[in-house]
């Protein structure tokens, strides 16, 4: 088992990483006189509630449905509901099992209910395992935005059993796949490049490869935490491709492409806008498309776009500062930088290319 700890002083907090390691009870020792919800869904309780040996969380579950429209208010007032209904106390904790949209809500339950609960993170699919579940972002979209209703809030644990990504289908692995592939664009090219070079063997789910890029992208993303905890400057980086990705999102409707292809095709379009700022070259951007497609990831817009509806939407981003758009953009493969300088012509140019 591989433990990574994100370094907030009295937050600070551990990551475990390992395979089968949800049977091991000492892992919940911090938490074992609390009261316990664990939120999930049927798919995830059905397949996987049993590797779980707290017989309290088994007993005392918030099911909810399972997708990315359903990470709603609505969802939030179930939850609640059912923590005030049984008279869940300030020193409750409860246990988020499940991917990202799971982890988003359970986290935002936790940070709100009487102002502040524990919680604890236990991903089930890869790009939870590799980034949602680690930082304390949580929240819930709305209809006019993805992520925008929400709270920093961070667990007090995350436990990542990697022999559950066995039951992902081949095309949430491969959403999962983009995150990773972002930290080595954004902070390690020989992590990308390793990548490359083991795509046969993370694809087959080897599970010295998983390990691996589970625990470099846990241990990368805890450090830029670490420095900016609430996203004042340098975390930012961690949105490559997210501006354009979210706006995708909700023009499809939520659901129609999962996240992690959604902000891969962002991925391309940020390079794109990088090359027209002649801060990176075109060797670059081939190089992380090969990538992407290696993993089956969409590296064009979905077809029949509205490119102007799309920009619009994008301009409703949370990450809009002074009525300026902010973009997080590829200088060469490991290094990445933030900018608001870019002219709406050139984005404009960047989704209309990637649209053909």
């Amino acid at each position: 088992m591989k433990k990574i700890i994100v370094n907030l002083n009295k937050r600070s907090y551990p990551i475990f990483i390992g395979k089968n390691i949800l049977s091991d009870k000492s892992l919940f020792n911090k938490v074992n006189k609390k009261s316990l919800a664990l939120i999930t869904n049927k798919k995830i309780e059905k397949l996987h509630i049993s590797k779980i040996k707290n017989a309290l969380m088994k007993k005392n579950k918030i099911i909810i449905s399972d997708g990315e429209k359903y990470k709603n208010q609505d969802s939030i007032t179930k939850i609640y509901n059912y923590l005030l209904k049984n008279k869940y106390s300030r020193d409750s904790c409860i246990v988020a099992f499940g991917g990202g949209v799971i982890g988003d809500m359970a986290g935002f339950a936790a940070a709100t209910y009487q102002r502040g609960i524990d919680f604890i993170q236990i991903p089930t699919t890869l790009l939870s395992m590799v980034d949602s579940s680690v930082g304390g972002k949580t929240g819930i979209n709305h209809p006019l935005g993805k992520n925008m209703i929400g709270s920093f809030h961070q667990p007090i644990a995350v436990i990542i059993d990697t022999e559950i990504l066995k039951t992902l289908s081949k095309r949430q692995f491969n959403a999962g796949m983009s995150e990773v592939i972002k930290y080595g664009i954004i902070k390690d090219k020989n992590f990308f490049d390793w990548i490359v070079k083991n795509t046969d063997e993370i694809k087959a789910q080897d599970p010295k490869s998983i390990i691996k890029i589970v625990k470099r992208s846990c241990e990368i993303k805890a450090e830029i935490v670490a420095l900016d905890e609430k996203e004042k400057n340098i975390r930012a980086l961690l949105n490559l491709g997210h501006t354009f990705g979210h706006a995708i999102e909700n023009y499809l409707g939520y659901g129609k492409w999962l996240h992690g292809e959604a902000i891969a095709c962002g991925f391309l379009i940020a390079s794109s806008v990088a090359i027209q700022k002649n801060t990176m070259n075109i060797s670059e951007y081939n190089k992380i498309k090969a990538l992407l497609k290696a993993f089956s990831l969409p590296t064009k817009l979905p077809k029949n776009i509205n490119i102007e509806k799309l920009f619009k939407i994008m301009s409703l981003d949370k990450k809009v500062k002074n009525n300026e758009m902010v973009y997080v953009l590829p200088k060469n493969i490991g290094n990445a930088y933030i900018t608001n300088k870019i002219s709406k012509n050139i984005v404009i140019k960047a989704l209309k290319d990637h649209a053909k």
